[in-house]
């Protein structure tokens, strides 16, 4: 059954706790901006007819809001923290010497709230921020960053073998002249990768134990044996081990952000697995962030992130949807090639000979990416003089370049344009900076929850409180200045007074 605390104030001993809190505070600020009578009709569905009432929905997103915005991560010690504020106290509804909810309750109402009351919550400040004019809405700057789990290398465990347990089962259902029953099992803790990416960890791994080198930081002294292929931990299957050049393997989650460029207000967020690119994220947030702003009849043209996001198709889907990508050039497109020339009008290579290379068709890789091939005839590349250092292990030579050729040279000139750089300035200073904020004083430098569903909310908790500060701070300082020309327009008006006086005595 849904509560719902029914907040009355009491007089003690002529003592009121509004009286107490002044006029400026934040969190007496914070109650009179932000309402949240929506989550009721949000989170009626959740709850039975009968039963004993719950906390009160409001009490908990209020108490998730403190949490955040005091960078207390453990529940446990934000309702001690909580009961010591006469100003949040206030905040939450609550007078001195009522008792606050037990923080196993505000636990368990977390598991039972599903993400998209979060995301509403979300919603409902980012719309504040776009009301009072803080979202520019044209540029969005997107970055991302592993963010510590509470799980630990020590404890992860070799996967089983998916397919001889699936066979061992067969063969025991054939023995038996049993039906096979259908249904869908659990891949937690088995191994579920192709045999040949098995195969590629494999001799990485026999490459590490012949030439062991220390990977920077790392606790364990066999870290680098470690791979989400063959390990998990079962604490928290969803956590992945995080792999980046110069830093140690830890078990993190993946968040990709969205940041506004107009006041540095979060437009999108979301918690992913760990070991997934950042380019593979790049469409579902574009689409999730268009929608957001059209919702709030703004529009995206522009779109910045670094090399990460660098992808072919990502240039291609944002060009489609009428997005200029910033995005620098990266992996294995070539602006120019040795030995040849490309003339992008005719689709055709000339090497130094003036021998012609056309286009033969296309290709997939290994990977599953379109490629485009190129090849000369044997004729011109078997007498020509230049062939033992073109092309000596071949009969003729060969090009072969991605699909998305003219994608990544629009792509590669934008970076190198005036404009370019200044984008590039840009991002570094829209987005980096709000990550940093994020992980020191919003609670994200470690989440203390389990599975991936329970971390996209509490990164969405976290931006919900940084994007509800930024507003909260740009009403008071609107106030402030509005103060300060009445102020100077009063001195002003008392300078001119007795001049006017005194001209009229003439």
């Amino acid at each position: 059954m849904q509560g719902r605390k029914n907040y009355s104030e009491k007089l003690f001993m002529s003592f009121q706790l509004s009286e107490r809190i002044p006029k400026d505070n934040f969190y007496r600020r914070l109650r009179e901006t932000l309402d949240l009578q929506s989550v009721y009709s949000d989170t009626r569905d959740l709850y039975g007819r009968t039963g004993n009432p719950s906390i009160d929905p409001v009490v908990f997103f209020k108490l998730m809001l403190v949490g955040y915005l005091e960078n207390i991560t453990s529940d446990r010690k934000l309702v001690d923290h909580c009961s010591m504020r006469m100003d949040i106290l206030y905040f939450l509804g609550y007078d001195i010497d009522e008792q606050l909810p037990l923080h196993s309750t505000i636990s368990r109402t977390r598991q039972l709230y599903p993400a998209t009351i979060f995301e509403s919550l979300f919603n409902k400040v980012f719309a504040l921020c776009v009301d009072k004019g803080m979202v520019s809405g044209h540029t969005q700057a997107l970055d991302s960053a592993p963010i510590k789990v509470n799980a630990s290398m020590e404890s992860l465990e070799l996967k089983k073998p998916f397919q001889s347990i699936e066979r061992h089962f067969e063969a025991v259902n054939t023995e038996n002249q049993e039906p096979v029953i259908t249904a869908t099992p659990s891949t937690v803790g088995l191994i579920t990768a192709p045999q040949h990416h098995l195969n590629r960890v494999k001799h990485v791994h026999d490459k590490l134990r012949q030439n062991p080198v220390g990977a920077s930081g790392a606790s364990h002294e066999k870290a680098q044996l470690f791979s989400n292929k063959t390990h998990y931990n079962p604490h928290d299957p969803d956590a992945r081990i995080s792999v980046k050049p110069g830093k140690a393997r830890k078990l993190n989650y993946h968040c990709s952000m969205a940041v506004d460029s107009g006041q540095g207000v979060i437009s999108h967020i979301q918690a992913d697995y760990a070991d997934g690119r950042d380019s593979q994220y790049l469409p579902a947030m574009t689409v999730q962030v268009q929608k957001r702003l059209k919702a709030n009849d703004l529009r995206m043209t522009d779109l910045l992130a670094d090399a990460g996001y660098s992808n072919g198709y990502n240039y291609e889907f944002l060009e489609l949807r009428n997005i200029t990508p910033w995005i620098p050039v990266f992996g294995k497109y070539k602006p120019e090639r040795e030995w040849v020339t490309y003339n992008r009008r005719d689709d055709v290579f000339t090497c130094t000979m003036g021998k012609t290379i056309p286009f033969k068709g296309f290709d997939i890789t290994s990977d599953g990416k379109p490629i485009k091939n190129y090849r000369a005839l044997r004729g011109d590349c078997v007498p020509c003089v230049l062939k033992e250092s073109c092309t000596p292990k071949s009969q003729f030579k060969r090009i072969s370049t991605t699909a998305y050729e003219d994608y990544y040279h629009r792509a590669y000139e934008r970076q190198l344009s005036r404009r370019g750089k200044r984008m590039k300035q840009t991002r570094q200073s829209t987005v980096e900076p709000v990550f940093g904020s994020l992980i020191h004083y919003y609670g994200l430098s470690k989440i203390n929850v389990l599975g991936k569903s329970a971390a996209h909310k509490v990164v969405l908790m976290a931006a919900t409180c940084f994007n509800l500060k930024k507003y909260l701070k740009t009403f008071k300082r609107k106030l402030t200045n509005s103060a300060a020309m009445d102020t100077m327009a009063h001195l002003i008006g008392a300078f001119l007074k007795p001049s006017i006086a005194f001209t009229s005595n003439f």
